[in-house]
């Protein structure tokens, strides 16, 4: 029944953007499943995260775990105290009863304004640990065990590693760097800042690089963290008032990886604390690598001179895989989990999801799961069975039509001009691409696209759609007003 329950994890993960996933839904514990009373227990740590999960994630984890269990079951939350167990932060009124500080009583760390001369230091308003060494501002939180438990220190996760990173078109530049940082760190590509949707692989790349560097050296001093942590670290450290340890131990990093840095937008002081760290490791020709969901200059709430520095170094993008990477990823990630995937069902999980990486192991880790739990060989039709709240198959598919007709629309010439004889180089570019996206989007041959195209010869298709692939990869402006486009056609 873990199983089952890890099953329901990974698609809430897929589902979830990653800043709410990692503090509500990782930390839940699976409590056991009553089939008398038809109840999946969860544990909890305490009463502030109860009431927040049940109110916002409750339904959408029944619903799930129903598909994935039984679907008459009910989802109990109960409180499961760890050790040490955080308490949410109040502070008491006058009259002994615990009120929460209103917005305007706060910082950007969520502290607590104090009068002039105190003392005491600040309570936060979220959840924190209720001890930890004193000469340790680096602890891990209690409140987010990992499934797979980072080093205590660097915070790496060591399966996560160049071997285990599937690599094709789309992360192919990323990749590369990363690789050069490898062999010269500190003055390849300095800072590295990688950037790209959810679930496509930045994570991995840089817990890659910090295993691989410390493969090479194991007296370096590498630092993961994701930026909301680095905001939470900073609180303890001012708190326990040793924010120059907090200074000292980041300053004097030989990698430092930062992941999700688009979180520290809006946090001034936290900018600043980063900025002078990021000076600090750069004069001593030390490495960076930051990830983050956008490109720089596009980071809202974010200092001027930060943005500077981000693009002083390489800016990579991480895109969408490709269909054939999609299919090598599955496979890869099956043979890691002791499992043979045919072919054929790698190739219809990836035809139809498109859009991350995390989405595709989701589905993956599903459709395995279904399998042993029915004792049936994995096949196109259990997969089918297994991701039908997922795939969209009920949709009717995409028509070459359809796309003929939305593609010249985009490019403001005539239907007609897609199957005429006409050469233009506007009109020529537009229906190299409607010939890329009939190929990428429909299950049609080349053959059967030439003829939807005029009667044109399966080796004019396949240039088209050579073209506009290498198109995508090299131009950026072309690459995102092919990305609306598609977006568009998915509808």
């Amino acid at each position: 029944m873990l199983d089952r329950w890890l099953a329901c994890v990974a698609q809430l993960e897929s589902e979830i953007p990653a800043q709410q996933f990692k503090p509500w839904i990782k930390p839940l514990v699976y409590l056991g499943y009553d089939e008398s009373e038809r109840v999946l227990r969860l544990g909890v740590p305490n009463h502030f995260k109860l009431n927040w999960v049940k109110s916002q994630f409750e339904s959408r984890i029944e619903a799930i775990a129903r598909n994935a269990i039984d679907e008459q079951l009910s989802v109990r939350f109960e409180i499961h105290r760890p050790d040490q167990e955080p308490v949410p932060a109040r502070h008491p009124a006058a009259n002994g009863t615990e009120i929460e500080p209103t917005p305007d009583e706060t910082d950007e760390f969520g502290l607590e304004s104090l009068p002039a001369g105190s003392q005491n230091p600040a309570t936060p308003r979220f959840p924190q640990p209720s001890s930890a060494p004193d000469n340790d501002p680096f602890v891990a939180d209690p409140f987010t065990p990992d499934f797979a438990a980072p080093d205590t220190q660097t915070r790496l996760r060591p399966e996560l590693t160049f071997d285990s990173f599937v690599h094709g078109k789309a992360n192919q530049m990323a990749w590369s760097a990363a690789l050069q940082v490898v062999e010269r760190p500190g003055t390849s590509y300095n800072p590295l800042f990688l950037y790209g949707g959810v679930g496509l692989g930045k994570t991995h790349l840089l817990h890659a690089v910090g295993n691989s560097i410390l493969e090479r050296s194991k007296r370096a001093r590498v630092r993961y963290i994701h930026a909301q942590d680095y905001f939470d670290e900073m609180v303890r450290a001012i708190q326990r008032k040793s924010i120059q340890d907090f200074k000292r131990k980041y300053q004097q990093l030989d990698l430092l990886l930062v992941d999700d840095i688009q979180f520290l937008g809006g946090k001034e002081r936290t900018q600043e604390e980063f900025f002078y760290t990021f000076e600090a490791l750069l004069s001593a020709r030390k490495q960076l690598i930051i990830t983050s969901d956008t490109y720089p200059k596009e980071l809202s709430a974010f200092e001027d001179r930060l943005v500077s520095r981000f693009g002083s170094g390489l800016i990579v993008e991480i895109e969408p895989p490709e269909l054939e990477m999609r299919v090598a990823i599955l496979l890869k990630k099956a043979e890691q989990s002791g499992e043979k995937l045919p072919e054929e069902v790698a190739y219809f999980i990836a035809k139809n999801l498109r859009s991350n990486v995390r989405e595709l192991e989701g589905a993956l880790l599903r459709v395995i799961a279904f399998a042993r739990f029915r004792g049936r060989q994995l096949s196109v039709d259990l997969a089918r069975e297994a991701l039908k709240d997922l795939l969209e198959l009920s949709r009717p598919p995409i028509s070459i039509e359809s796309i003929q007709k939305t593609v010249a629309d985009f490019f403001k010439i005539k239907t007609a001009d897609m199957y005429s004889k006409r050469r233009p180089a506007h009109i020529a570019r537009a229906r190299q691409v409607a010939m890329y996206f009939a190929k990428e989007l429909t299950q049609k041959s080349f053959p059967e696209i030439g003829e939807a195209f005029g009667g044109r010869d399966h080796t004019t298709v396949m240039h088209a759609v050579k073209r506009i692939a290498e198109l995508r990869q090299h131009d950026q402006e072309w690459n995102r007003q092919l990305h609306v486009l598609e977006q568009t056609l998915r509808g």
